[in-house]
């Protein structure tokens, strides 16, 4: 087989005509919640598209709580009725990837929560995460490397912190096409990451006094010029 190389684009074309090929596929043998689907060798061979292609799109399926694996067995239809399942796949494909402006919103929405719970909750441990993520974004700024990924990790373990699991997994989420934008735009080429470093101290101190009107002040002042760099791309 043939290495198959696709565009962001190409991809998510092959993933929808996946997602309809197997709703066309539930309605036309009438399966109920909890009839099995034939496997990932023979959807492959009947959509003609790769098995890691198949496995993406019931992952995503699965995702949205329509398909559940179970390891050794299969993958099966939810408990959802037929006409709701055929309306969420109708949603699921009107779904568009998320701009980088629109992505930084739901960022900093988030991370404004998650700062003032994690000042709230946060444990020795999560202080010493938060410590070690801001030390390596340090260290690689200061030594004029990339620190896309260091700094993402220093709000991941804010989130975290949080102990809000919902508001954590969203972040997980995000961060990769975060990191993909940041590095298009070269964020951090506009002087940004110097200066990130005092802020990231400030909303660590914050934390540390478990402040949560401070941290979230120290948050806000940390994505105002983000915010306003996004706005001019």
């Amino acid at each position: 087989m043939k290495l198959e190389v696709l565009t962001k684009n190409e991809n998510q074309e092959v993933q929808n005509s996946i997602i309809k090929g197997i709703r066309d596929l539930i309605n036309y043998k009438n399966l109920e919640p909890g009839d099995k689907l034939p496997s990932e060798r023979m959807l492959s061979e009947k959509f003609k598209v790769s098995r890691s292609n198949v496995r993406e799109a019931i992952q995503k399926l699965e995702f949205y709580g329509l398909l559940k694996s179970r390891p050794q067995s299969g993958t099966f239809v939810a408990n959802i009725g037929v006409i709701a399942l055929n309306g969420m796949i109708e949603d699921i494909l009107r779904l568009e990837e998320p701009d980088f402006k629109s992505l930084v919103e739901t960022r900093i929405l988030l991370e404004l929560k998650t700062v003032r719970l994690a000042a709230l909750r946060r444990t020795e441990e999560d202080l010493e995460q938060i410590k070690e993520a801001l030390n390596a974004y340090e260290k690689k700024v200061i030594n004029g490397e990339d620190a896309v990924q260091e700094d993402l990790l220093f709000h991941l373990a804010i989130a975290k912190a949080s102990g809000n699991s919902t508001m954590n997994t969203f972040m997980l989420i995000i961060t990769p096409e975060i990191i993909t934008n940041f590095e298009k735009y070269h964020v951090c080429d506009k002087g940004l990451a110097q200066e990130g470093i005092k802020e990231h101290q400030k909303i660590f101190d914050a934390i540390l006094k478990q402040d949560p009107k401070l941290a979230k002040e120290k948050m806000k002042a940390h994505f105002k010029a983000l915010y306003q760099y996004c706005y001019n791309i």
